[in-house]
């Protein structure tokens, strides 16, 4: 059994991954916050289908997905769905915040 525990890139990160590979296969990267947004959704879908099919396979009791490794890639997908969160929250203040102000 292999106890190994395999990391994920953090969601920026494979943003930054992914502009890089874009500039070297000489495509026009997208530039700015919303393309770091989008990897870092991407990353976190990732993370989340990966636990999920991690605990259908343990569920199935397949002999080559251990518990461990199992539990481990649950809780990255919940931090990276929390951390997420907390971005789209303070997103919306900020948004409030601004069209709350007087011109």
């Amino acid at each position: 059994m292999d106890m190994r525990i395999s990391s994920t890139p953090l969601p920026l990160a494979s943003a930054l991954a992914a502009r890089r590979m874009a500039q070297a296969q000489g495509a026009t990267p997208e530039a700015g916050f919303s393309s770091a947004l989008k990897g870092a959704l991407t990353a976190v879908s990732k993370a989340q289908n990966q636990a999920d099919e991690l605990q259908k396979q343990v569920q199935l009791e397949n002999p080559k997905v251990s518990i461990e490794e199992t539990m481990v890639a649950i809780q990255k997908a919940q931090v990276g769905f929390q951390a997420t969160l907390h971005v789209r929250n303070r997103l919306v203040q900020a948004y409030t915040d601004i069209m709350n102000m007087q011109v």
